[in-house]
């Protein structure tokens, strides 16, 4: 939930700022952002695959460190305020673009899948149909929520993935 909350942000953000999305074009949004979702840590994964001889020794302070800073981002970030201004949420090159932007941080994450004993495609696969859920819940919830909600689920992504790193750091210390 903690990668799919970026998605959700801009799904409240642009139900928010177009007085009319239909459920097709909130679909059809919520599959880019959850195919790039789940196609970008596999990516990383197979990055991570190709060093993790050389960084196993320090692979939880890798993923502790990559959670945390996408975490503190994303923290950062939801207090940060936006002009609103209209644009065109179907836009096919605006959904690409916004969909990549909001899956780098999965990439990095699939980078420190490669140093957990995982099922990468299981993993991938939840996390894309959360995505796809928790951005048509976006659309529906902009409507009645606006943008302050948006803010606070970017505060609480990015909360999670730091909790998520600290587990991840806790479990390797303590072993």
């Amino acid at each position: 939930m903690g990668l799919a909350m970026d998605c959700f942000a801009v799904a409240v953000s642009w139900s928010v700022i177009k007085k009319e999305i239909q459920f097709f074009e909130a679909l059809k949004i919520g599959i880019y952002f959850g195919f790039f979702q789940a196609i970008m840590p596999v990516v990383g994964w197979l990055l991570g695959l190709s060093f993790k001889d050389y960084i196993l020794a320090f692979d939880h302070w890798v993923a502790f460190g990559t959670l945390g800073i996408i975490g503190l981002k994303m923290v950062i970030e939801s207090f940060k305020t936006s002009d609103k201004k209209e644009i065109n949420v179907t836009d096919f090159w605006l959904i690409i673009s916004l969909s990549i932007a909001t899956s780098i941080d999965a990439l990095i994450i699939g980078v420190s899948f490669a140093f957990l004993n995982v099922n990468i495609f299981e993993i991938v696969s939840i996390i894309g149909i959360i995505t796809i859920f928790m951005s048509m819940v976006g659309f529906r919830m902009g409507k009645s929520l606006g943008a302050v909600f948006g803010r606070r689920a970017e505060l609480v992504g990015g909360l999670v993935l730091i909790g998520i790193g600290t587990k991840i750091l806790i479990e390797h210390l303590i072993q």
